[in-house]
C-alpha cells in the first residue's frame, strides 16, 4: 500500500508505539521501507543545571540503541534520532524525506489537549501525506 512509512516513536508508557509499528508493517508494500523517528525534546536551560553532566549524552545513547534494536526487528527499517520540538520536527523530517504515510501513536486526549494540543494532532493537521493514528 505504501512505499515509505514514517513511524514517530515515543517511549512514553501511554503511547502504543508497538501497535504503530505493527500497523506500519501491515500497510507497507512488499519492499516498502519504514523509518522510525524519535525526537528528543530540548530541556529548558533552567532545568539542565539540575541534571548530571553526562545526562544528555547517556540518554541519547540509550534512545539510539533502543530504536536501532526495534528497527533491526523489521525488514528494511531505519532508525533516526533528532532533537527539537516533537510535532514540528516530525513534520519537518517528513517534508525533507517524503514518506507517503505517517503512523503515529497517540494517548487518549484530555482537557489539557484542548488548550495545548498534542503531537499527533499537530501531525494530523499539517502533514502533507496520509496519517494513521493509533490509540
Amino acid at each position: 500500500m505504501y512505499k515509505h512509512i514514517l513511524v514517530p516513536i515515543s517511549f512514553d508508557n501511554d503511547r502504543d508505539s508497538k501497535g504503530a509499528v505493527a500497523a506500519a508493517r501491515l500497510l507497507a508494500d512488499n519492499g516498502g521501507r519504514i523509518s522510525l523517528l524519535h525526537v528528543i525534546e530540548h530541556i529548558p536551560a533552567y532545568a539542565i543545571s539540575y541534571l548530571p553532566q553526562d545526562y544528555l549524552t547517556e540518554a541519547r545513547k540509550a534512545v539510539e540503541k533502543e530504536l536501532a534494536d526495534l528497527a533491526a526487528t523489521l525488514p528494511d527499517a531505519t532508525a533516526h534520532v533528532i532533537e527539537g520540538h516533537s510535532g514540528r520536527t516530525i513534520l519537518d523530517w517528513a517534508d525533507e524525506n517524503k514518506p507517503d504515510c505517517i503512523v503515529i501513536a497517540s494517548h487518549r486526549p484530555g482537557m489539557q489537549d484542548l488548550l495545548l494540543g498534542s503531537t499527533a494532532t499537530q501531525v494530523v493537521r499539517h502533514a502533507r501525506c496520509s496519517v494513521h493514528v493509533m490509540r
